[in-house]
């Protein structure tokens, strides 16, 4: 077989890097009963999905490398914290995806040629939560 006749077809290109951080929280506008009123504490699972529709020398959409300010914030910030005492905000993972997404475009992606798709935040092997980005 000749390789350099298998056509490569146009599209769009996706990774995903996940990153963990522990942290505690609470949801008080939960009734008393719920359990997820009282304090309690995940190790996250922090999953950024970038896009590109051209690749960067050698063939990246983003270098993964790139990334490690946002392992460098979630460690700095909200690793082993009481989200509710750091975030303004009830610390959901629905919202949280949101925030980190927020922060991720932010401080980020000006300096990476991927553009951030969504964050998916994971409270335990079995429950999470994903905020896709609005494509401009």
């Amino acid at each position: 077989m000749v390789f350099s006749s298998v056509p490569l077809p146009s599209g769009t290109f996706t990774i995903g890097k996940t990153f963990d951080f522990e942290a505690g929280h609470r949801l008080p506008s939960l009734p008393p009963e719920h359990k997820c009123s009282r304090q309690h504490g995940h190790s996250y699972q922090v999953e950024v999905i970038l896009t590109a529709l051209d690749l960067q020398d050698p063939g990246f959409v983003t270098d993964f490398g790139d990334l490690a300010p946002f392992k460098k914030f979630l460690d700095a910030e909200l690793d082993h914290r009481n989200l509710d005492e750091i975030l303004p905000f009830e610390p959901t993972s629905e919202r949280l995806a949101q925030f980190l997404a927020g922060w991720f475009i932010q401080n980020v992606e000006p300096a990476i040629l991927g553009r951030l798709a969504a964050v998916q935040v994971r409270e335990t092997e079995r429950s999470w939560a994903r905020f896709d980005v609005e494509q401009q």
